[in-house]
């Protein structure tokens, strides 16, 4: 009899449906029995600013221990949290079809961006966001906040800020996307590189589970979001700028071709460097790469400098 896989999850709501949907995924078309197995992160005890904490990494490191020591047969993640390095001894099995990738605005009586009078206080924990939602210069007041989306909604109706930016995907998966009063284009706000997307990871010596896993891997999604993250390791290495990146693979006359927009941006939104590129699907690396060199030759490793 196959052993029971114990999924690793952090326990909020959000991650616990995500993980949930992997299980569920995993018992109807792979045939195999998931128990859930709450891990606590860094991100989960520690209250404050992601960005003071390191931002990558806090939600991801305790469930990748947990792996390791054999706690967990498989952990799922938001991809967006995974850091760019790949750790020793584990593997990333499985890129799952992506969600709708955008951001959104949750505001006080029905409110899009354009709306919101100024002066009006949006919440955001995102530098991204925050440095995205100045350089469109309406005027907004942006406030740092934490908590989980049923926190930051509620923010918003009770009255102490009149809107709050979220990613759709996450109000998706708990079904809450009519409370979302705009979805942002993201020509405006670039979301960030693997938003949307999860990530399930297994030990690499377990042979079997990953190639179990394997069959929940979604080419097109891993294109994407492998073409994202490559930019942002390839700025990493110059550039603690807020960043913003979208790929999709799309159908173009001599076949799948990938394109990819990515934004840095200076903390108070007044610089910007943006630009774009297109290739094969297989080139994703290659193209993130080369996308982020270009963007560093254009004056990304500076923006940092300009005051935030």
């Amino acid at each position: 009899m196959s052993r029971v896989l114990r999924l690793g999850t952090r326990a909020s709501a959000l991650a616990t449906t995500q993980s949930g949907m992997i299980a569920d995924a995993i018992r109807t078309r792979l045939g195999r029995e998931v128990e859930l197995v709450h891990v606590t992160t860094e991100g989960d005890v520690n209250r404050g600013p992601l960005a003071q904490m390191g931002g990558t990494g806090v939600f991801v490191s305790a469930l990748r221990d947990a792996l390791l020591d054999g706690s967990v047969d498989l952990a799922v993640h938001s991809l967006k949290d995974l850091p760019t390095t790949p750790q020793d001894g584990i593997t990333l099995a499985a890129i799952p079809p992506r969600e709708d990738p955008r951001d959104v605005l949750v505001a006080r009586d029905g409110l899009t961006l354009g709306e919101l009078p100024a002066g009006s206080r949006v919440g955001t924990g995102s530098p991204r966001r925050a440095a995205q939602l100045a350089a469109l210069g309406l005027g907004l007041e942006i406030v740092a906040i934490r908590g989980n989306v049923g926190t930051r909604i509620g923010k918003v109706t009770s009255g102490e800020l009149d809107g709050i930016l979220l990613a759709r995907a996450g109000l998706n998966r708990l079904g809450r996307a009519d409370e979302a009063t705009e979805a942002l284009d993201p020509l405006q706000m670039l979301p960030a590189p693997g938003q949307g997307a999860l990530a399930v990871e297994c030990r690499t010596d377990d042979h079997e589970l990953v190639e179990l896993l394997s069959a929940l891997d979604d080419a097109a999604t891993r294109a994407a979001v492998t073409c994202e993250r490559q930019v942002l390791n390839t700025l990493e290495a110059g550039c603690s700028a807020p960043l913003g990146a979208l790929a999709e693979v799309v159908d173009a006359d001599e076949g799948e071709e990938l394109w990819i927009r990515a934004v840095a941006l200076s903390g108070d939104g007044s610089r910007v460097v943006r630009m774009s590129a297109t290739g094969e699907p297989g080139d994703a690396q290659g193209i993130g790469a080369r996308l982020g060199s270009e963007m560093l030759a254009a004056g990304a490793a500076d923006l940092m400098e300009a005051p935030a």
